[in-house]
C-alpha cells in the first residue's frame, strides 16, 4: 500500500511559508519519497492570505489533495479558514504560546517565541520546519545537513541561529503523537523535483532558444526568472520590455534575424500580443509564445489559476492562418512540448503556442521519466544546418536577382532565408504581398497567397498526437486538456476501485484539430469534460469539430485547481450516487 500524507501551511506574505515548504520537500526527495507541491498566495507583497500545500508519497504523485493531514497555522486564523479540509485523524499545529487545546488533535506550538529564544524571530519558519520534521519522523541530521547548503556563503551566525531554531522546533514535534508513515533511511533517487515553470525555461534552453523578451506578468514572469539564471553561463539575450507589444515585436525580430525566440505572458498580455501573432503569420517568421493562463477578465485574480483561454488562443489575432497549440499537463509534458513548438514554429514558419496555467507553473512535483534534449521527430538542428538547403543557391544568388521569399509550392513552406547572410534581398512586410514579399492588392494573388498559407494544414495536423485513451470500452471518459490531466487521472483510478466503469481522454496537442481523426476515436463514447472554465470549452471544441456532444461537464472557476476528490464527488452526482 502506497503511503501518503498532506501537508498545508498557512500564513501571511512575509512570513517564510515557502521556505518550510522547500525544506520539507528537499529531505522527503532526499529520502525517495515523492512529493507534489502547490502555493495558493493572494496578489500582494506582504499579508493577505497564503498557503503552501505539500503532499508526500511513496509512490509518484500527479494531483495535489484537497484532505489535509497535518495543518500548521502560522497565524490562529489560519485554522479557521483551513479547518473544514483536515482529515478525522489530522493533527494542527498553532504558532502560540497559550495552552493546550481541548481539542486532542490541536497543538499550539511557540514558533516565534523559540526563534526569540534562538537569536530572532525571522527564523520561526525554521522552527516549524522542524517541528514537522520531527512529526513526520525524519532524522535531525538530515535537516542539518540541508541547512548547512542552504545557508552555504552566508555568515557563521546566521547558519547556528537557523540550526538552533530548527532543534528547538524539532524538540517540540517530538512531543506530538503522529503516526510514522515514511522510512527516512530509504535510498536516495536520481529524480528530479522541479516546477512547470522552470520546466518551460529549461524546454526552450534545450531547444536552442537564443532570445527570451517579456513584459512582467504573473503567472508568466516565472518562466523567464528560470531562464535569468542561465545567462551568464549560455549564449542568450533576455529583455525586459516595455510591454507586451514590445515583447511580442523583439521575438519576431529576433526570429527575423535567424535566433529562435520565445516571449512569455499570461491572458492580458497575451491580449496585447494578438496583433503582433497576426504579424507573424502574414510574414511567415516562427516565434513560440507562452500563454500562463489566469482568471480574468482584466486583472481578474492575478495569482490565481483557470483554463479559460483555450477558444481565444486557436482564434487569436485576425483573419485566418494556421498556429500550432500545445498544452501540457506535466512538468516533462511541459519541458517536450516547448521544445516540439520551437522545432514546429521553424518547421512551417507559423506561430506556436504554449498554453499552461497558473497551477502548472507554479506547482512543483517529482519527475520519475528522463528528459532527453533529443527530439522524438527528426533531429532538430540548428538554425545554420536547418537552412543548409537554401544556402548552395543563396550563395550563387546576387543582389539584382530576385529571390522569391514566399514562393509557391506543394507544401505551402518557402524558402526562407536570413537578412544579410546572403546576396539576395530579403524582404519582409505585414500588408498582403506577392512571392517576391512586395505588397500587393490583387484579388488572384491575395486569394493564391491565403490558399499557400493553409496548405501547411494537413502537414501540419500529422505532427499532432491524439489525446491519450485510458481503459478504452469503459463505460464513460473523464476528458480535459492541459494542468487537469493528474487530477483526472487520479479520480479515475479511484472511481475504477469503487467499481465504477470509467476511462480518461486527456489532449495535450491541441490545434490544428484532425477533425477525421478524432471523430473516429470518440465515435460511440460518453464524455464528461473537466475543464476550469466556465463555458466548457474544450467540449464545445470536440462538438464544433466531431458533431460529438458531451454527456456531461465538471466545471470548476473559482481560481483554485481542480482537485481529484472534487471530481470524484461530481462524478458520483452526476451517477446519482
Amino acid at each position: 500500500m502506497a503511503k501518503d500524507i498532506t501537508i498545508l501551511i498557512a500564513g501571511s506574505a512575509g512570513q517564510g511559508i515557502q521556505t518550510i515548504g522547500a525544506l520539507l520537500a528537499r529531505i522527503c526527495h532526499n529520502a525517495g519519497l515523492f512529493i507534489f507541491s502547490t502555493d495558493e498566495f493572494e496578489s500582494r507583497i506582504r499579508g493577505g492570505h497564503s498557503f503552501h500545500q505539500l503532499r508526500i508519497s511513496t509512490q509518484a504523485l500527479g494531483a495535489p489533495s484537497r484532505h489535509i493531514d497535518i495543518l500548521v497555522a502560522i497565524n490562529e486564523r489560519e485554522y479557521e479558514v483551513h479547518k473544514d479540509r483536515l482529515k478525522k485523524n489530522g493533527i494542527v499545529l498553532i504558532n502560540t504560546d497559550k495552552e493546550q487545546s481541548a481539542d486532542s488533535r490541536v497543538f499550539h506550538l511557540p514558533f516565534d517565541a523559540a526563534a526569540k529564544e534562538s537569536g530572532g524571530v525571522i527564523a520561526s519558519n525554521t522552527v516549524a520546519a522542524g517541528a514537522i520534521l520531527a512529526i513526520i519522523g525524519a532524522e535531525f541530521k538530515e535537516f542539518e545537513a540541508v541547512l548547512k547548503d542552504n545557508f552555504k556563503g552566508k555568515s557563521e551566525d546566521i547558519f547556528k541561529l537557523n540550526l538552533t531554531a530548527a532543534q528547538k522546533g524539532y524538540d517540540m514535534g517530538k512531543a506530538v503523537d503522529f503516526p510514522k508513515y515514511f522510512d527516512f533511511d530509504g535510498k536516495s533517487h536520481h529524480h528530479v523535483v522541479m516546477s512547470g515553470a522552470k520546466a518551460a525555461a529549461l524546454g526552450a534552453l534545450a531547444a536552442d532558444c537564443r532570445f527570451f523578451s517579456f513584459y512582467p506578468m504573473s503567472p508568466g514572469t516565472g518562466i523567464i526568472t528560470n531562464v535569468v539564471k542561465y545567462a551568464d553561463t549560455l549564449p542568450i539575450v533576455i529583455e525586459q520590455a516595455e510591454d507586451e507589444l514590445a515583447a511580442i515585436n523583439m521575438a519576431m525580430g529576433a526570429s527575423f534575424a535567424g535566433v529562435r525566440s520565445l516571449t512569455s505572458t499570461s491572458g492580458g498580455g497575451f491580449c496585447l500580443m494578438t496583433e503582433g501573432i497576426g504579424l507573424a503569420a502574414m510574414t511567415e517568421t516562427p516565434v513560440v509564445i507562452i500563454n500562463a493562463q489566469r482568471p480574468g477578465p482584466a486583472t481578474g485574480l492575478a495569482t490565481r489559476t483557470a483554463q479559460p483561454d483555450l477558444l481565444f488562443t486557436i482564434h487569436s489575432s485576425q483573419d485566418e492562418f494556421p498556429r500550432f497549440v500545445f498544452a501540457p499537463g506535466t512538468v516533462l509534458e511541459t519541458f517536450n512540448s516547448v521544445k516540439k513548438a520551437f522545432y514546429l514554429s521553424e518547421k512551417y514558419q507559423v506561430p506556436a503556442i504554449v498554453l499552461m496555467d497558473q497551477f502548472l507553473a507554479d506547482s512543483a512535483r517529482t519527475e520519475s521519466e528522463p528528459f532527453q534534449t533529443g527530439f522524438e521527430h527528426e533531429s532538430f538542428l540548428d538554425l545554420e544546418t536547418s537552412m543548409s538547403q537554401n544556402k548552395a543557391s543563396q550563395n550563387q544568388v546576387s543582389q539584382d536577382q530576385i529571390y522569391l521569399r514566399y514562393k509557391q509550392t506543394d507544401t505551402g513552406i518557402s524558402p526562407r532565408r536570413v537578412p544579410c547572410q546572403s546576396e539576395g534581398l530579403v524582404r519582409a512586410t505585414g500588408n498582403e504581398h506577392s512571392e517576391e514579399g512586395l505588397s500587393t492588392e490583387d484579388p488572384e494573388n491575395r486569394t493564391a497567397m491565403v490558399e499557400k498559407r493553409f496548405k501547411k494544414l494537413p502537414l501540419m495536423k500529422d505532427e499532432i498526437k491524439m489525446p491519450s485513451i485510458f481503459c478504452d470500452g469503459s463505460a464513460f471518459y473523464l476528458t480535459g486538456w492541459g494542468s487537469a490531466k493528474g487530477s483526472i487521472m487520479e479520480a479515475c483510478l479511484h472511481l475504477r476501485e469503487q467499481g465504477i466503469e470509467v476511462g480518461w481522454i486527456i489532449f495535450e496537442d491541441i490545434w490544428p484539430m484532425d477533425s477525421h481523426k478524432l471523430t473516429k476515436l470518440l465515435e460511440n463514447k460518453k464524455l464528461i469534460m473537466v475543464e476550469a472554465n466556465v463555458t466548457c470549452q474544450m467540449g464545445n471544441l470536440i462538438r464544433q469539430m466531431t458533431g460529438i456532444d458531451y454527456m456531461s461537464s465538471i466545471l470548476k472557476y473559482d481560481g483554485r485547481p481542480i482537485y481529484p476528490e472534487y471530481i470524484i464527488e461530481k462524478v458520483k452526482q452526476i451517477m446519482g450516487k
